[in-house]
């Protein structure tokens, strides 16, 4: 069993009646259930986009503070201290992004006579500008990595300092976060680039487009250590996090203890944290992060304090037994410390994954959606941490994180099997999840042994196999279709319900004919599939296959699990339809099929005929739904291949589209516009091929980055 959290024992200072969650998403429910178990008064404050969102429905009050833009709503210190002042609450909890560490918002805070649920303004101020906070943490003996860490330094001085720093070397934001606008770069002829792309983040992310640099360790291991400090000078660190598994420099997956440190490693790390928060009289949780040797563990690094709670703090809780939200909230309300540092212990180990919307096999672009069907692990040693609910409809216009899957057990080895399994049962249908992905990490031989470094990730990424649909999936949906004619009458066409064209009945003018279903994953092929059920036994033809027996048969107690029998092998299979898709998940992988209607198979024959096999398509479309940041060619100029057009971001990520081949560009968007999935934001004229040079086009470009 988890390590139970402590259970609350009586409060030495008066609390809060009412504390306001100013934010959204997972960490928003997970604020209030601490509040809740405490009995607090909560209150959500949410978007026109999040109307519906569960942090909504799980708080006591609930208060509209704007339209969907972030700007105009959760980044609005004005309209949440107005929620704030209208349901009388006494404190407020950033959670963590959007105002969380944002100076102005606590001082704002306080002023209007609140209790801001963190650190003070100082710490805030201090640690909140990177360059700051590595020179400050330095004079209490903090080591430091090597770089050049100095405000006000515009493009130019930065890179006549990169020689110094030498490469590779990394481009940080001072006023970061989450990896946000952090760029590698391996060589002087690709920093002007970088540093142009780094600065447009910083300032579109944090209104602060300042940036330093810091020398590239090789391959190192990126562990914090959690602090709690309360307002009378006790500070502890509750043990370290193993957060090395990320990718461009986003975590992924995180656990506690990490696998690297000994005891006395972990004493060392945890001082050295300690003294960080001491010396900008930290109060509250925080996170230290070090870039730690894996040769040599004591060879530790400051890189930046989190002065709020950090998306993994789960592990930490499962391996102390301490709610640290509970303990923010003690803290805020002047509450000592009820431990000191001997009295920490830290029990098995705990690893958690994170479940973003994001298509990992399409190169981890953002993904939208509605949540179809959704069935969330539980069981001994398992957590969930969750924003999700049945038909929740998911945008572009927040970070794409959903939920938090964690695992405790006595030992690695325990927890490693239980995230697995926890994965494998997680069921999440109509939008794309990296669910997938997760569990195909956990299978790598690094991973299972515990030999982590931050670039792990992107060395084994390309080895990572997904999981094709198969005949059995592909039999699966057909039938679910067969079984669900009446129930879904537009599924693959456009006929009525009481048309006797989609009538399950079998009914044909002439002889009988088995039922055809034409579907297609993504811009594969069309397979189509022919279900004749005139017998006992349904008999199926996928594709050129050759008949076999198969059966779908529903799992009690699980809302969209079937049975599938195929040719005498069994499996399970969750299914969902909406509108002309069919979504299947199994085993964690997740299909999106769409039902070909007659129109839609004679457009795709069509489409195939138009172009020759290489020609590159001259239309650039948008890979995902998002906003245009970016156009960096004027409409009618000319272009080459290769070259940038524009950039649109979504989600925290941007992508660049390039012209797919020469000629002259026609752009249809400016910036701000918001496009859609597939829309198309440009166009290149094709040259006369009387004067192109020989050779194919390159094909169509687009890149994404963090």
């Amino acid at each position: 069993m988890i390590p139970q959290i402590s259970d609350t024992a009586m409060f030495t200072t008066d609390v809060f009646a009412t504390v306001l969650v100013a934010n959204r998403g997972e960490i928003a429910c997970r604020v209030i259930t601490t509040l809740r178990r405490l009995g607090i008064r909560s209150v959500a404050v949410f978007s026109d986009a999040d109307r519906n969102a569960r942090h909504v429905a799980l708080a006591d009050v609930a208060v509209r503070i704007g339209p969907a833009e972030a700007r105009e709503s959760y980044l609005n210190i004005e309209a949440i201290l107005r929620a704030a002042a209208e349901t009388g609450a006494q404190a407020i909890h950033p959670g963590y992004g959007f105002l969380s560490e944002n100076e102005e918002f606590a001082r704002a805070t306080a002023e209007a006579g609140l209790t801001f649920i963190g650190p003070s303004v100082h710490a805030l101020r201090v640690m909140g500008d990177k360059i700051r906070a590595k020179n400050h943490v330095a004079e209490s003996g903090v080591p430091t990595t090597p770089g050049i860490a100095l405000p006000g330094l515009d493009n130019a001085a930065l890179a006549a300092a990169a020689a110094d720093v030498g490469y590779p070397l990394l481009i940080k934001p001072s006023a970061g976060g989450g990896g946000k606008g952090m760029y590698v770069v391996e060589a002087a002829s690709e920093l002007a680039a970088a540093l142009d792309a780094a600065r447009r983040v910083a300032a579109r992310a944090f209104g602060d487009d300042t940036l330093f640099l810091e020398r590239l360790i090789p391959s190192p291991r990126h562990i914090e250590v959690q602090v709690l400090a309360d307002n009378y000078g006790n500070i502890i660190h509750l043990g370290e996090r193993e957060c090395s598994l990320q990718r461009r420099h986003q975590k992924v997956i995180e656990e506690a203890p990490s696998p690297l440190l000994d005891e006395p490693s972990r004493r060392r790390i945890g001082a050295a944290a300690c003294a960080a928060a001491r010396s900008v009289d930290y109060r509250g949780a925080g996170t230290v992060e070090f870039l730690v040797s894996d040769a040599e563990p004591d060879a530790f690094y400051f890189m930046e304090m989190n002065t709020r709670l950090q998306v993994e703090h789960p592990v930490t809780e499962l391996v102390t037994g301490l709610d640290l939200v509970e303990w923010q909230v003690r803290i805020a309300a002047g509450e000592r410390l009820a431990l000191a540092q001997d009295d920490v212990r830290l029990t098995g180990h705990s690893i958690e994954a994170r479940v973003y919307a994001e298509s990992p096999a399409a190169g981890f672009l953002p993904a939208t959606g509605s949540v179809l069907a959704l069935d969330e692990a539980h069981g001994d040693g398992i957590r969930v941490d969750s924003s999700l609910t049945p038909g929740l409809v998911l945008g572009a216009d927040y970070d794409p994180l959903l939920a938090k899957v964690i695992a405790w057990g006595v030992d690695r080895g325990q927890a490693l099997a239980r995230l697995d399994r926890a994965l494998s049962e997680t069921v999440v249908l109509g939008v794309p999840t990296n669910i997938e992905y997760l569990r195909l990490l956990l299978h790598t031989p690094a991973v299972r042994a515990g030999h982590l470094d931050t670039e792990l990730i992107e060395r084994t990424l390309p080895s990572l196999i997904f999981r094709a649909i198969d005949d059995r999936l592909l039999a699966a949906a057909a039938l679910f279709l067969r079984a669900h004619a009446e129930a879904l009458p537009l599924v693959g066409g456009e006929a009525s319900a009481t048309s006797p064209w989609t009538s399950r009945s079998g009914w044909r003018i002439g002889e009988h004919q088995p039922t055809p279903y034409t579907l297609q994953v993504g811009t594969a092929s069309p397979v189509t599939i022919h279900v004749d059920d005139t017998t006992d036994a349904s008999r199926v033809t996928v594709g050129d296959c050759n008949l076999v027996s198969a059966s779908l048969q529903r799992i009690p107690g699980r809302p969209h699990g079937y049975s599938v029998e195929f040719d005498g092998s069994v499996s399970t299979v969750d299914i969902v339809a909406a509108g002309n898709d069919v979504w299947l998940g199994t085993d964690g992988a997740t299909f999106r099929l769409r039902v070909l209607s007659r129109q839609d198979q004679l457009a795709a024959r069509l489409a195939a005929a138009e172009p020759s096999a290489g020609v590159a398509d001259p239309a650039v479309r948008s890979p995902m739904p998002g906003t245009v940041i970016s156009v960096n060619v004027a409409d009618g100029s000319s272009v080459e291949a290769g070259d940038t057009l524009l950039v649109v971001e979504a989600m925290k990520m941007e992508h660049r589209l390039a012209a797919a081949l020469g000629g002259i560009a026609t752009v249809a968007v400016a910036v701000g516009d918001l496009v859609s999935l597939g829309q198309i934001v440009a166009t290149i004229q094709r040259p006369d091929p009387a004067s192109s040079p020989e050779g194919s086009p390159s094909p169509a470009l687009s890149e994404g980055s963090a």
